[in-house]
């Protein structure tokens, strides 16, 4: 892990879908878990910039990746592209069987409402999922986190991440679902 890492400004970041696996010289994990259901495999990653979900169904290939906008990122088979601002919802049907949805919305809080969230969301991260603690900026700062809760369903993967920006008390938070209709 590079113990250098300044987190980005969240107005700096991406918001992006892939209709296939990324390169991994593109990110940098810091902490990774994998998934094996029956109908799907999954690998859900705290990277040194956010997060990146690789999501594969059959021959269908989707990952979620927020990352630095001055990132250089591939365009072919991107499905999505956009700048983490206020909130946003999409749905994209990613084939036959597989629809993808996405909510993300950027908060920005008081300083005291931001430090209890802060507070919250490092307790909640001892309960599961994926958790990462950056180093602050200076030593009597808050730390940068990032916690992902995994929910691995039967026919679908729910994702809910949460990155904080303390210099700017901005919490990014994002709910993905990679899910797999069946026809009737």
């Amino acid at each position: 892990m590079n113990v250098g890492i300044v987190r980005p400004k969240v107005t700096d970041l991406l918001f992006m879908l892939y209709s296939r696996p990324l390169h991994p010289e593109l990110y940098e994990v810091v902490q990774e878990k994998q998934i094996q259901r029956d109908d799907y495999l999954a690998s859900i990653c705290i990277t040194d910039i956010c997060h990146l979900v690789r999501w594969k169904h059959e021959d269908t290939w989707l990952t979620e990746f927020v990352t630095a906008a001055e990132n250089p990122l591939p365009q072919k088979r991107r499905l999505l592209a956009c700048r983490l601002r206020g909130e946003r919802n999409d749905t994209i049907q990613c084939g036959p069987t597989v629809v993808y949805q996405t909510s993300v919305t950027v908060e920005r809080l008081p300083r005291e409402v931001f430090a209890r969230i802060h507070e919250e969301l490092e307790c909640d991260a001892q309960r599961g999922g994926i958790f990462h603690n950056f180093r602050p900026h200076h030593r009597l700062a808050l730390s940068p986190i990032s916690h992902i809760a995994i929910e691995a369903r039967a026919q679908g993967l729910l994702v809910q991440a949460f990155h904080t920006f303390p210099d700017d008390c901005t919490i990014l938070k994002s709910q993905s679902l990679f899910e797999i209709k069946r026809p009737s």
